[in-house]
């Protein structure tokens, strides 16, 4: 099995495992003083790349896929309920794609997209305001 691996430096390791015990939905595998890891088997991967005017080069967002909308629900649910600042798009357009999805960001600004893909499209699907939330989620302006 090959398993992608994301290391993120925090500030408060107890905010961030509390977020991401949320989001993943299960406790970290290993828990130290100054580390902790979650070795998933679910969710998979669905890793992109692309070119946008709007941002820099570099991480955009991190996100998990989910096969239903009863599954982002829950996932919103609990983001909500340990008081994460959260956003909702539905029949978004957006990376050839219609969906419905939501945004967050865990307590360093990292921005977490969870969706459901509704099905394909043939454009990328702009979306400035979309955008400027993103931006307002990364803590800073964007577009």
């Amino acid at each position: 099995m090959k398993r992608l691996h994301v290391h993120l430096h925090v500030e408060d390791l107890e905010k961030s495992v509390r977020f991401y015990r949320t989001l993943f939905g299960v406790a970290p595998s290993k828990l130290k003083d100054d580390y902790a890891q979650w070795l998933l088997d679910e969710p998979s991967v669905n890793f992109a790349v692309s070119t946008n005017e709007c941002c820099d080069a570099g991480i955009s967002h991190l996100g998990i896929q989910v096969d239903d909308d009863a599954s982002l629900a829950g996932i919103t649910a609990a983001l909500a309920e340990a008081e994460q600042t959260i956003f909702e798009e539905k029949e978004n357009l957006c990376c050839y794609a219609r969906g419905n999805k939501t945004w967050a960001s865990d307590p360093d600004g990292v921005v977490w997209e969870t969706f459901h893909r509704l099905g394909h499209s043939e454009t990328m699907g702009r979306d400035e305001a979309r955008d400027a939330e993103i931006g307002a989620l990364h803590g800073r302006a964007s577009g």
